[in-house]
């Protein structure tokens, strides 16, 4: 039961990166504590990930811009590098009490207002979103909301965000893992459960890439703005 949970939760998973930009990691997560601790629990989702995210960036890979994505990646990736020892000595709860609250309220906000995220953001606030995204994804290997509005704001259209977002994964998910594997977070043990959920991953991904072809960027917006709602009640609540 425990491996088709897995397989279930990386299709989902990877049906809502396909489909998002992100979220993949917080579909896993709902499940792999409960199997494992949560700093490999984290560890795990984001090589679950991998298989979503790589194959993601190898369709839309002409509409990667690297210029827009070495800065946020310095920033994030200094960041993730400090939180990724808090894990063990923070609030654990606390803390994703206050993303998830933050979330609901970018959701709400991104939602009503229109105009919003139509243009690049200021560099304090893109910085802001990048320092917070980067905190959280040391911690639960959940940075990709904060991050998915940023790239959201820089595109022109759908392969566009979606290719820039997925290549700032992939080399995030090469540099956090390790982290993390110098650390002694990931042994080889959990290699079987990583196998397992990128084999649902790859087929979540698949079918949200044939669905991803039908929708312009606007609809694409409303999902996110969507998912990263349910994400901060998901925080917030569980």
């Amino acid at each position: 039961m425990t491996w088709l949970l897995i397989i279930l939760f990386g299709f989902l998973a990877g049906l809502v990166q396909g489909l998002t930009g992100f979220g993949a990691a917080i579909m896993m997560m709902i499940f792999l504590p409960s199997i494992l601790p949560i700093a490999e629990s984290a560890g795990v989702a984001s090589l679950i990930m991998a298989a979503s995210v790589l194959t993601l960036v190898l369709r839309y890979r002409h509409d990667i811009h690297f210029k827009r994505i070495i800065v946020p990646f310095l920033v994030y990736a200094s960041v993730a590098a400090w939180s990724v020892h808090l894990v063990r000595v923070l609030d654990v709860h606390l803390l994703r009490m206050l993303l998830g609250g933050l979330l609901i309220l970018l959701a709400i906000y991104f939602s009503l207002n229109k105009n919003a995220g139509t243009k690049p953001y200021p560099w304090l606030v893109a910085g802001i979103f990048m320092i917070i995204s980067g905190f959280f994804n040391g911690l639960f290997g959940i940075g990709g909301p904060l991050m998915a509005l940023y790239f959201l704001s820089l595109a022109h259209s759908t392969g566009e965000y979606i290719a820039n977002i997925q290549t700032f994964f992939l080399i995030d998910i090469v540099y956090i893992t390790t982290l993390r594997v110098f650390n002694g977070i990931l042994t080889t043990t959990v290699i079987p459960y990583i196998l397992v959920g990128m084999v649902g991953a790859i087929l979540g991904t698949a079918i949200a890439a044939r669905l991803l072809a039908h929708l312009n960027l606007g609809l694409v917006k409303r999902y996110i703005y969507a998912f990263i709602g349910l994400s901060g009640f998901y925080y917030l609540f569980f």
